[in-house]
């Protein structure tokens, strides 16, 4: 993961950077002292990221973190005291707030939604609708909010959806296939009514069934017809105004792809001081 992590920041500073930054080439590079502060309540994410920007700049920087990845910052809380040069600093600020703010606000809202549902047994998973080339980032910043990962991509777990069930023409024979092609690997099977998930619980060996886009009555009875025998996974038009509700009937898992890609950034600020020359 470290050496995703550095690919994943080297891409983003050279996004910005390119052939180099001409307003910072006009700095004397002086010893620089600064801050990142945060100006909102907010569950912090990207604190690695965040700071391996600096260090690719300046690898002799000195940054001081005074909050942990996962905690909450109240507004105007200092995130980081750092100590270095100028034009590193400088530089590579963008890009590290970017990281901050969008991880951040990943983090945040797993929080306030993980919130809404804390007194049930249900738990938060993410999905792959991430921001392309921070499917891990966003991942951990879903984690750190207390959220739990759904797969990582398309190689880790079989998932037959709508679309790979109708190509290939029935339930009984996509399952069939895909526990006999990969026995070692998760398979979870999205149904679209109780008639479906009947199917499904007829052939067995399924690791998850995820209930598509069924209104709270029907998913009682979905939960209720199970009855233990099988995780359930609650997905499609959950936001916070129906979460708890859709807890509450008892599914194991609910999916919401917008605490990933609906989110808004959180308000961060770095400000600095000449130390030196």
């Amino acid at each position: 993961m470290p050496k995703l992590m550095r690919q994943i920041v080297i891409n983003a500073l050279s996004e910005d950077i390119g052939t180099g930054d001409i307003s910072a080439s006009l700095l004397d590079n002086s010893l620089l002292s600064a801050r990142i502060i945060c100006r909102q309540k907010a569950v912090i994410s990207g604190i690695d990221y965040a700071a391996l920007c600096f260090y690719e700049l300046d690898s002799n920087v000195v940054i001081e973190w005074q909050i942990k990845e996962g905690e909450m910052s109240e507004p105007g809380q200092t995130l980081c005291l750092l100590k270095g040069q100028s034009r590193a600093i400088i530089s590579a600020e963008r890009t590290a707030l970017n990281f901050l703010q969008t991880l951040s606000a990943t983090a945040t809202q797993t929080r306030h939604l993980s919130d809404l549902i804390a007194h049930t047994k249900t738990k938060l998973l993410d999905t792959r609708k991430t921001l392309p080339n921070l499917r891990h980032a966003q991942k951990q910043a879903v984690k750190s909010g207390g959220g739990v990962n759904h797969r990582m991509g398309l190689y880790d777990c079989v998932m037959l959806k709508e679309n790979h069930i109708a190509e290939i023409g029935s339930l009984e024979e996509a399952l069939g296939r895909a526990l006999k092609a990969f026995p070692d690997k998760p398979v979870i099977v999205e149904v679209e009514s109780l008639k479906q998930l009947d199917q499904a619980l007829a052939i067995g060996g399924i690791t998850r069934i995820l209930c598509d886009n069924f209104d709270v009555r029907v998913l009682g009875d979905a939960v209720r017809k199970v009855n233990g025998t099988c995780p359930l996974e609650a997905s499609g038009n959950i936001d916070e105004s129906n979460i708890q509700e859709v807890a509450e009937t008892g599914v194991d898992y609910i999916s919401i792809g917008a605490i990933t890609k609906h989110i808004h950034a959180i308000d961060l600020t770095l400000q600095f001081e000449i130390v030196a020359k």
